[in-house]
């Protein structure tokens, strides 16, 4: 049975627990097309992760699984944490880079790398300005991966352009509105290529 391996931060754990270990997500409505045609999906989401704390846990959560396909999805914490908490170490776009290229180096399996989706439903907001070069970098880590590129900033840009939310109870994490257009994006990606 292939395994399908999702990790990121609070988006991606939504709703996780002992007995729900898929959660209620974005990852609850892939797994149930996945599951469909016999993947093994794993939710290793963790609230408030940035890329370093994937780097700390990576060879526990991720090499350990021995998955055939690894979904990550990282960047909103390491940019909301420059706005919200500016006197903590930050993780620039150059940091994150360097973490991301070296976790995907390390690591036998082929990736879907998904952008950062927003930070406040309006385009021009400061979270979303700054998520631009974030989001950039995993289509340029894609590429170079030739891994799937999920380009959900693009897409969650274009949607609040269209009125379609909102899509989050707070500006970061998603309502099911959100939700489900991070997984028809996601799906759509993966079935195109």
């Amino acid at each position: 049975m292939t395994k399908i391996l999702f990790i990121g931060d609070s988006i991606t754990e939504w709703g996780r627990h002992d007995e729900n270990p898929i959660g209620s997500g974005y990852v609850y409505y892939v797994s149930e097309e996945l599951q469909k045609e016999g993947f093994h999906v794993i939710n290793k989401g963790v609230g408030g992760n940035r890329i370093t704390d994937l780097l700390n846990r990576w060879k526990e959560d991720v090499l350990s699984e021995q998955p055939d396909i690894v979904s990550i999805s990282i960047g909103i914490n390491d940019v909301w944490r420059q706005i919200d908490h500016p006197e903590k170490e930050q993780v620039d776009i150059l940091m994150f880079c360097s973490i991301y290229e070296r976790l995907l180096s390390q690591t036998n399996a082929k990736f879907v790398l998904m952008e950062p989706t927003i930070i406040g439903e309006k385009i021009d907001s400061v979270g979303n300005q700054i998520l631009k070069a974030y989001a950039k970098m995993v289509g340029e880590l894609a590429k170079q991966y030739n891994a799937y590129h999920v380009n959900l900033h693009e897409v969650f840009i274009e949607a609040i352009k269209d009125g379609k939310g909102p899509f989050t109870i707070d500006g970061v994490h998603m309502n099911d509105n959100g939700n489900r257009l991070i997984a028809d994006t996601w799906l759509h990606i993966w079935r195109s290529k």
